[in-house]
């Protein structure tokens, strides 16, 4: 087809009021899109706020329940939980456990507000004195098919507790199909699994790791994604969903954008994408330098993710959105 030349075709023409704008925006981004990461630390008085991520806190498990009753409150729908852990291992055996964090974190929020949908980070990360994403072999090499038949029981754990979904972020290989196997087993077959199935070894993780108290001896580019790889990167979504996800991720958000869309082009699943701690510290500090306006610059950069083909995005701007709004 071909495009008119001006003056018959002006494109300002429909952009002429915020009106008509709103009315042929192509894309938009609700509450309902938004999933909110929130920090859960064991043992500690008070919570305690991420140097690294201006507004971020870890959350004292002791006043979890209310701390959860108040992002309800502001209209967040979802959240994901990360535990700050107290009690860790060579294994992370602390998230195996009923009567762990992330068991206590998930039945506290359920409680206090029983209509949020809870997911977990189906990880061991945060419960490894290693920091890494599950059990090192004697050589310190991931020993990938130990790790992923902890991951379902770790998977299992969460949902007997109360979570709506868990969402293995490790990048083991066959990691969901051996939980989707373990939920089944253990009578959780309508559990479903959200999969950060492109995720790539990035650098702008490094507030999480502050967030999280998860130093990492090492790091992680033998089971994490290589920046460089975007085939590699397709091939691992399409891995993940042949497994059984019902969900998929991309991690990290912005500077991936290419990976989403490629996904949304080739699946029909549900999409997610993560707005890591980097970009959401960078847009903060931008904002505090007085570079950018920290309001309109969030809320664009989620728009982008919609518009590369997102249906769910993981970000820590969520809880300012549900108070705000969300005006470009």
């Amino acid at each position: 087809m071909t495009t008119p030349a001006f003056p018959i075709m002006r494109g300002q023409r429909l952009r002429r009021t915020a009106q008509m704008r709103g009315l042929f925006r192509e894309n938009s981004v609700s509450l309902d899109d938004l999933i909110y990461p929130i920090f859960v630390e064991e043992h500690i008085d008070a919570s305690i706020p991420v140097a690294s991520m201006p507004g971020v806190i870890r959350i004292a498990e002791k006043r979890l329940g209310e701390e959860a009753a108040a992002i309800a409150a502001d209209g967040v729908r979802a959240v994901m939980v990360f535990g700050v852990s107290h009690s860790k291992d060579a294994i992370g055996a602390d998230s195996l456990r009923e009567d762990g964090l992330i068991a206590r974190a998930v039945r506290t929020i359920k409680k206090a507000a029983p209509d949020l949908v809870v997911m977990t980070d189906t990880c061991f990360c945060e419960f490894t004195d290693h920091g890494h994403c599950g059990v090192l072999k004697p050589n310190g090499e991931m020993d990938n098919d130990v790790t992923i038949e902890n991951l379902g029981r770790q998977a299992v754990v969460a949902i007997q507790a109360g979570a709506d979904m868990v969402a293995p972020s490790s990048m083991m290989d066959g990691q969901v199909l051996a939980i989707r196997r373990a939920l089944d087993a253990a009578g959780f077959g309508m559990a479903p699994i959200m999969s950060y199935s492109s995720k790539f070894a990035s650098s702008f993780y490094g507030p999480f790791r502050e967030a999280a108290g998860c130093d990492l001896k090492g790091d992680r580019k033998t089971y994490q994604m290589d920046p460089a790889n975007a085939r590699e990167a397709v091939l691992e979504s399409e891995m993940d969903e042949a497994e059984g996800a019902d969900v998929l991720m991309v991690k990290p958000g912005m500077p991936y954008l290419d990976i989403l869309y490629r996904l949304r082009q080739g699946t029909n699943k549900p999409l997610a994408v993560y707005q890591v701690s980097g970009e959401y510290a960078m847009i903060k500090f931008g904002a505090q330098a007085g570079a950018i306006n920290e309001k309109l610059v969030a809320r664009e950069s989620l728009m982008a993710f919609k518009r590369a083909g997102a249906d769910l995005i993981l970000t820590y701007f969520a809880r300012d959105i549900a108070r705000e709004g969300f005006d470009l």
